[in-house]
């Protein structure tokens, strides 16, 4: 059964595939075997990056970076349930109208799995690197907005027709149509009060907030609710999403022997206090406090550990 986001979800993140140890050609392999373990633990999401090199503050740009939607497409082969996604891809790296294609397609190839996960894109030197253009944020926003038109309406219609400043489409042809009714879910990534969250209000099915002081996530959701006001929607059909990061200890990491620092209390208390600041759905990654820019990835074994905090929470 596919998870259900309507109801309170968690989601795990994969911010690189940099597995110590693990070669090349079984580099997939261990992505495949930690989101087995995700979906075996109760994770209802999983995402990936859609970046094309490492990012700062993860990792160095020389580091194993696979194309998020051909990983999604071999992830969706290997589990039944968790719904994949990016976190999330950029405005600037393809074309709506094949971005919509795109995301059709792994709706197929997972039975109806699919998210559309969206933002304005900001890695400047990815963009020069592979020559994409890199225009000023104002226009950058500009095609967010067009380029969630179009995907929407290609996704909800048969031959659609668009013509904005930006990108166009001439009753663009979609088939298959999407498993989901009304095509995969939007989720919009980033926290721009003017824009971003206007757009949040007009188009998404969910919201993405990277972490944040909880004063600041607050005002935030006050400020994306008088959005859902302005354009006629009620702010509790957008259910809020943000990540939440574990530490994970030097010489006591899940990368190693699949312990989960801290104790479960402190792990909880902190997902309660990004509920009561109105964000019903958590994404989790991991981090090591001793070093800010390291995010190793997590075990299996390290997964199954966070199962019963699922569960503690969602009780």
């Amino acid at each position: 059964m596919t998870a259900d986001l309507s109801k309170p979800f968690f989601g795990y993140h994969m911010p690189n595939f940099t597995f110590p140890g693990v070669p090349a050609d079984q580099l997939f392999g261990r992505v495949v075997e930690l989101a087995q373990a995700a979906e075996a633990a109760g994770f209802s999401l999983v995402t990936v990056m859609d970046h094309f090199n490492q990012i700062t503050g993860v990792g160095t740009p020389d580091q194993p970076m696979l194309e998020g939607y051909s990983a999604l497409a071999g992830i969706a082969m290997s589990t039944s349930r968790v719904r994949l996604g990016t976190l999330v891809s950029g405005v600037t790296y393809r074309n709506p109208a094949l971005l919509a294609k795109t995301v059709t397609t792994l709706d197929i190839i997972s039975g109806g799995r699919a998210i559309l996960g969206i933002g304005a894109a900001w890695n400047e030197p990815e963009h020069i690197g592979f020559g994409f253009e890199f225009p000023p944020i104002g226009q950058r926003m500009d095609r967010l907005g067009e380029a969630l038109t179009i995907c929407q309406l290609m996704f909800t219609e048969d031959r659609p027709s668009f013509e904005g400043e930006h990108y166009r489409i001439e009753r663009a042809l979609n088939q298959p149509r999407p498993i989901q009714p009304g095509g995969p879910k939007i989720l919009i990534g980033g926290t721009g009060e003017r824009r971003t969250l206007r757009l949040a209000a007009q188009f998404a099915d969910m919201t993405h907030w990277f972490p944040a002081p909880l004063a600041d996530l607050k005002h935030k959701t006050e400020v994306l609710e008088g959005h859902c006001e302005a354009v006629g929607r009620d702010p509790a059909s957008l259910p809020l999403t943000g990540s939440v990061r574990l530490e994970l200890e030097a010489g006591a990491s899940p990368v190693r022997d699949g312990t989960l620092p801290g104790d479960d209390v402190r792990v909880i208390a902190t997902l309660q206090e990004m509920h009561a600041a109105g964000l019903r759905h958590v994404t989790i990654f991991a981090g090591d406090p001793a070093d800010t820019n390291a995010y190793p990835a997590l075990t299996p074994k390290a997964i199954d550990l966070l199962g019963p905090i699922i569960e503690a929470l969602r009780g």
